[in-house]
């Protein structure tokens, strides 16, 4: 991206970043360090839009130069944990952040800048592989001043100062869930719920953009007992043990380095006497791979190379001598194959070739972001998404059916908050669906039917958990069983009690969801805050704040605030809506089934595990269109081919053959509109036009019936034809005909030939 992007990010990281526990007293560099995702979001957010690059999407891989104050750092929106027990402890800090002001917007605010790039290529987007220094000036300037302002906001400032300026951000800023969860805890004053999120290395940002840091971490997460797929500090391409290790190595280093590799290569043979041909054929192998792993590449040639390169020539006179005196074939044959070896050897030369590129470093570390970036491909570009047709539905009906123990008079009783869930289920919605809310309140207690419903899905259980200190625990743990509630709950939507008012409109779908809000722990089929089934979500809230999960994220286990579900309300919501899967499952063609990798699940979404929050990406937003376009298209597709299919099976004649032209001119119309639009479509749907693909499905959807229809209307009128108007039955004769007429002939004859008559014995 150029030299002053990289620039802005490093600049970026050292000025956001803050020690993640600030109640250490460790040296700034073993010191773990939290850099701010509000601004870095801010800032790979406008360098999307400046390059106008919102119609594509977009994996930058950063590898910044480390900064000897903060070795190891991560990302993470909100507070570390030290910062939350801090604010914890200090409730005048607390009153401090309730009553005082906003942040000044010359902090938080990012103006837009947006200069196409394309004026030197502008029928070509998309075609420059570097950007130069010059494209990128003015956001360059546009940068430095948004992040040296807020370099003077903290400079000098004490712990409790920046908490205060890091909350009053939270409360500011756009992330829903972070300013109603910090604004709930304040105001309940024991901040039991807030709990820190994961440092991570890479994210996937609210539009199309996400990253990977190849110099920040390692860390690790995902189930505490591990298992393929987890997230371990391995799971990323480290740039210093493989590349750094073979450029930056120095003299010192490398004479260790060899001198290593000797003591290790001659020890193999001990006190026992070897021929003189072995030590050197052991020697030049020490060379050839010193050789390639410390000489090859480098910008600053190694005299240690030099010197090697002389030895080189020595033994190759060395192995030229032992060939040429009369020895033992054994020993003449390896000298002889050791020169063979070494005709075309350039090991230590000064040639100008870039070896470089062909270090078993280099390739091994090319192929693992390779696979890193294929990874993000499969799991946040183009998802697996559930087994399921998703048809899209101009109008979205949620009926929301709150179940508590006892009566409830309103909804404004509830220990839930209605328009944080109404908002969020909003968001999982496209541009051209509407949403349409019925909140219902039942109760246990007066409804004996569904109380049944409740009382037999209800289950208990012994669940092994194994922490992430090794420790093993059994927990019996309260679930409810969803195949059987849903089988109870759909008994009671026969009877028609729990049916809506738009049950059997063709724009509008409904989305029953049952909300049980419950005083002790419960959850769905033993580990899940909500479950999406075929035709309902369930969904389980309890009082416990904390609730240790089998998740765990580096080396802590990962807490859940069972009292407010939202999150994993919509993480149902959208595999009910349009298959959305969590950001760790996709499909295997090489098993045949779901696999598990959980680098990507990152990001302030409801589908990762590695953050709090449910704001909806612009790549889940993306797939949703995508998976009400594929079902479209495919029944679109079905049902022209079974169109067609039924025109194949028609008979023609001499006699059909008016009647069918005359049709032919409206059905060939009917069916080039069809193909129109599925062209039309995915040439909208490549650009990521999704707004525009998606006002086209339902014209799609009525080109495809009329054909259709067109098809029958034109059969209907050949079938009077063949049934009425020729009053002949044509028979084809070929020389199997007459014997089979004689066959059947006998059978019958022997079948119906009268009996000899019997006489009758009185």
């Amino acid at each position: 991206m150029g030299v002053k992007v990289t620039s802005i990010i490093e600049h970026a990281i050292n000025v956001l970043a803050r020690k993640d526990d600030i109640s250490s007293n460790r040296d700034e560099k073993d010191a773990l360090w939290q850099v701010d995702m509000d601004l870095m979001d801010v800032i790979f957010t406008s360098l999307v839009e400046y390059l106008e690059l919102d119609s594509a999407y977009n994996i930058f891989i950063l590898n910044p130069k480390h900064d000897l104050k903060r070795a190891k750092y991560g990302y993470r929106r909100g507070l570390s944990g030290s910062e939350i027990d801090f604010l914890k402890k200090d409730e005048n800090l607390q009153t401090k952040i309730l009553e005082s002001g906003t942040v000044p917007e010359s902090v938080l605010a990012f103006e837009k800048i947006k200069r196409p790039l394309y004026e030197k290529h502008p029928m070509t987007k998309f075609a420059w592989t570097v950007v130069e220094d010059t494209d990128t000036a003015e956001w360059y300037n546009n940068c430095l001043d948004v992040l040296n302002n807020v370099e003077k906001l903290y400079q000098g400032k004490d712990i409790s100062e920046i908490i205060l300026s890091k909350a009053l951000q939270l409360l500011e800023g756009k992330n829903k869930y972070m300013k109603l969860l910090l604004e709930k805890e304040l105001k309940a004053g024991d901040l039991a719920g807030f709990q820190p999120e994961c440092l991570t290395d890479t994210w996937i940002g609210k539009d199309r953009w996400a990253f990977i840091d190849l110099s920040a971490g390692p860390f690790a997460w995902g189930p505490a007992v591990g298992g393929e797929g987890v997230r371990t500090k391995l799971s990323l391409p480290n740039v210093e043990k493989t590349i750094g290790a073979v450029t930056e190595i120095s003299e010192d280093e490398a004479e260790d380095r060899l001198q290593e590799a000797i003591q290790e290569k001659f020890a193999i043979f001990g006190d026992k006497d070897h021929q003189a041909v072995d030590i050197l054929l052991a020697e030049i192998d020490i060379y050839e791979l010193f050789a390639f792993k410390h000489c090859k590449g480098r910008r600053v040639k190694l005299a240690l190379c030099e010197e090697l390169d002389e030895r080189m020539r020595d033994l190759k006179n060395e192995l030229q001598s032992l060939e040429g005196e009369e020895n033992d074939e054994s020993p003449k044959k390896k000298a002889m194959e050791a020169l063979k070896r070494m005709e075309n050897w350039n090991l230590f030369s000064d040639t100008q070739e870039d070896f470089q590129n062909y270090t078993v470093a280099r390739d091994t570390f090319l192929a693992h972001l390779g696979s890193t970036l294929w990874g993000s491909m499969r799991h946040i570009i183009s998802p697996s998404i559930a087994d399921g047709a998703f048809h899209h539905y101009e109008k979205i009906s949620f009926q929301l059916f709150f179940i508590t123990q006892e009566k409830v008079r309103t909804i404004k009783q509830l220990p839930v908050d209605l328009k944080a869930i109404m908002d969020g289920l909003s968001s999982l919605l496209l541009p051209s669906q509407k949403p349409i809310f019925s909140p219902n309140l039942l109760s246990l207690s007066e409804d004996p039917a569904l109380a049944m419903a409740f009382s037999v899905g209800r289950r208990a259980a012994a669940v092994p958990l194994l922490l992430v200190n090794g420790t093993y625990r059994k927990t019996i743990r309260t679930y409810l069983d969803s195949s059987i509630l849903q089988y109870q709950l759909q008994k009671l939507n026969d009877h028609g009690s729990l049916k809506g008012a738009h049950a059997h409109t063709r724009s509008t779908l409904e989305v029953p969801i049952f909300w049980f809000i419950h005083g002790e722990p419960l959850l769905v089929d033993k580990h899940y805050q909500a479950k999406a089934l075929s035709d309902m979500i369930v969904v389980v809230q309890s009082e416990q704040s904390s609730w240790e999960s089998h998740l765990q994220c580096n080396g802590q286990s990962l807490l859940w605030d069972l009292r407010r579900p939202i999150k994993a309300a919509l993480a149902a919501v959208s595999e009910h809506l349009a298959g959305l899967l969590p950001l760790h499952l996709v499909y295997s063609h090489a098993h045949d089934t779901a696999i598990e990798d959980w680098i990507w699940s990152v990001g302030c979404n409801p589908l990762s595990i590695t953050s709090q929050g449910w704001d909806i990406s612009q790549f889940h937003l993306d797939t949703i269109a995508r998976s009400y376009i594929i079902t479209t298209l495919e029944e679109s597709l079905q049902l022209v081919n079974s169109a067609i299919r039924s025109l194949l099976m028609e008979r023609t004649s001499k006699s059909t053959y008016k009647l069918f032209h005359s049709e032919e001119k409206e059905l060939v119309n009917k069916y080039n509109n069809v193909v129109s639009l599925w062209r039309r479509i995915a040439t909208v749907t490549g650009e990521l036009r999704y707004v525009d693909a998606m006002r086209l499905l339902l014209t799609l959807e009525d080109a495809t019936k009329v054909f259709s229809e067109q098809v029958n209307a034109t059969i209907a009128l050949l079938h009077p034809v063949h049934c009425t108007t020729e009053r002949k039955v044509h028979l084809i004769f070929d020389m199997t005909t007459i014997p089979a007429f004689l066959v059947v002939a006998g059978l019958l004859y022997a079948v119906l030939k009268p009996g000899r008559a019997k006489p009758k014995i009185n």
